[in-house]
């Protein structure tokens, strides 16, 4: 058994000096059967250690409802495997460009701005998540033979609050369900982000992407002792829906990270593999210096522009790195292993029917509810996915605008079953006023939960209600559409015939390869939806860009046919050329 401890100066690692040259990659953005490859790319970069997050909503999705939590154990169990070292960042908020910053939001939408904080009925069902998930952890601590080396207390919790006594509530947490390495904190390099998110007794570190020097000190200034480290190096950056695609120079990310070893610092590349944000769980952020403006939803790709790219392969950027990091080795690095099998040839879908979305709720919806006002998703306990609200305008009356307050995200309108237009939060109004007696359906999406931020955790749906002139339609019907119903639900969805034309709802089709491996879906025609092969989530499309493409891992295809689903929320459809799978 090996005992890791942190020193005045230095980490150890049985009382002799160890630095750690960490990367991160998260094992629930990378499909499981290629974790030993991504694992072995870390390694043939330089990196000696391992770091990931857990995402608690992804784990429990509903109050007491478990799913996987032994993929982290498994994860664990492959790191030691590939010879490398494990830093573990449980949360429980993770912010990592997740759905909600990691947290369900079946307790965010309770609790509120309670979250985060002492608050009991907040760390109650902390105390409930930890008591299942660390038994994957505890037993895998370096102490007991396994690659753990450290546990992250909370995440940046200097960048949102201060309550010293919720950090201390949380490091006895992972005490007293057996956790006995080393604890850290990490944060932005500023006073407030350090006084706010550190903790006595515990190490602390930071997070930046260049002037290593200026952070260090800054860091000095809290704590004059203790190893040096920074914990994300944010070699790359990630990218939103309509804005443009994210790098960094490679020359120039090589060039910070020396300046961090040249310090004397221990370094997690953040990110060294992105991977992807499969079943439509990336988050999202909100602009602004002080992030309360406009929201920016994240794309599927978790590329990063990270060393390794989101398919696995070297990048210019994991060379430089190496050559780094090489001279931190006493012996020669091992080599790459070698890439995953590429799809062999191209494919063309063959697309076999079609269900209208009406269709596609009544199959795997949730009941109707009528309420006086609209429900939130929270209300619905619908996670990831859609709404529609259906109200009815009185009549006879005249045409009068028609607008929705605390829209969040976007809602597709229908009045008297035709296509009104599209609203969002920046344009919550139809162009065209609606007179009455009408039906007005409003089929709004959640474009991915807030991450990070005083407005994470803020609630999805019509939050404030639908006017008609000043006036609130009241008695208000509403199902929701999870996108977890679609993992064994399509059976259900009465397909019918293509429509002629393009239109929303769910496609079926097939898909048919010689040799399956890795693979990119283009969807030419489609404008705003999400894909699965094989039931496996790929995640959302959008023809705003800048992602053009949907990465397949390999093993989830199949040699032979392979069934293709398409959840098209636009006005449009898949159009000739049909969707094709392309070798990555």
């Amino acid at each position: 058994m090996s005992g890791f401890t942190v020193g005045r100066e230095d980490f150890l690692l049985d009382g002799r000096p160890v630095r750690l040259l960490s990367g991160a990659l998260h094992y629930f953005r990378v499909h499981e059967a290629q974790w030993p490859h991504r694992l072995g790319m870390l390694r043939a970069m330089g990196l000696n250690c391992v770091e990931t997050y857990v995402p608690w909503n992804l784990h429990e999705p509903g109050p007491g409802h478990h799913r996987d939590v032994q993929a982290v154990g498994r994860f664990l169990d492959a790191v030691r495997e590939a010879g490398l070292w494990a830093l573990v960042r449980p949360g429980p908020y993770i912010c990592a460009e997740w759905e909600n910053g990691g947290l369900p939001s079946w307790l965010t939408g309770e609790l509120g701005s309670r979250a985060r904080t002492r608050d009991e009925r907040w760390l109650s069902h902390v105390r409930n998540w930890f008591h299942h998930l660390l038994p994957e952890i505890v037993p895998r601590q370096v102490d007991r033979g396994g690659p753990v080396l450290m546990m992250q207390v909370e995440n940046e919790y200097g960048s949102y609050g201060s309550d010293a006594g919720y950090l201390a509530d949380l490091a006895g947490l992972l005490r007293a369900e057996g956790v006995t390495v080393p604890l850290f904190t990490s944060d932005g390099p500023e006073d407030h982000m350090l006084t706010g998110g550190s903790l006595p007794g515990v190490l602390a570190t930071v997070n930046f992407g260049s002037h290593a020097r200026v952070a260090f000190e800054t860091l000095r200034r809290h704590r004059p002792e203790g190893p040096l480290m920074c914990t994300e190096f944010w070699c790359g950056w990630f990218d939103h829906w309509s804005g443009e695609h994210t790098v960094r120079d490679p020359g120039e990310a090589a060039e910070a990270l020396r300046e961090i070893l040249r310090c004397g610092a221990s370094v997690n590349l953040y990110m060294a593999h992105g991977g992807t944000s499969f079943g439509g769980w990336a988050g999202a952020n909100r602009g602004g210096d002080l992030h309360e403006g406009p929201l920016e939803p994240d794309v599927t790709s978790y590329d990063y522009d990270a060393p390794v790219d989101e398919y696995g392969g070297a990048t210019e950027k994991f060379w430089r790195f190496r050559e780094v990091l090489a001279e931190y080795h006493t012996g020669p690095l091992p080599e790459p292993p070698p890439p995953p099998a590429a799809l062999g040839a191209p494919a063309e879908a063959a697309l076999t029917g079609w269900a209208s979305p009406d269709d596609v709720l009544e199959a795997l919806g949730g009941a109707e509810t009528v309420t006086p006002v609209p429900p939130s998703f929270e209300d619905l306990g619908i996670t990831r996915g859609l709404v529609r609200y259906t109200v009815e305008v009185p009549g006879p009356r005249q045409p009068y605008p028609l607008a929705v307050r605390g829209l969040r995200d976007l809602a597709t309108v229908y009045v008297d079953g035709e296509p009104a237009g599209v609203l969002t939060e920046e344009e919550p109004r139809l162009k065209e006023p609606v007179a009455g007696p009408a039906r007005v359906e409003l089929w709004v999406e959640s474009l991915g939960r807030v991450n990070y931020g005083p407005r994470s955790g803020e609630a999805k749906g019509i939050t404030g209600g639908v006017l008609h002139e000043r006036q609130y339609l009241h008695g208000v019907r509403a199902r929701g559409l999870d996108l977890d119903a679609f993992a064994d639900g399509v059976a259900r969805v009465p397909f019918g015939a293509l429509p002629e034309e393009g239109a929303p709802g769910l496609y079926r089709g097939a898909l048919t390869v010689g040799a399956a491996g890795d693979a990119r879906l283009t969807l030419p025609g489609c404008t705003r939806g999400f894909a699965w092969i094989n039931g496996f989530g790929l995640g959302r499309y959008w023809s705003a860009g800048p992602q053009r493409s949907l990465y397949v891992p390999g093993p989830v295809l199949r040699a032979g046919e392979n069934e293709l689903w398409l959840l098209e929320l636009g006005q449009s459809g898949p159009a000739r050329p049909a969707p094709r799978l392309l070798p990555v």
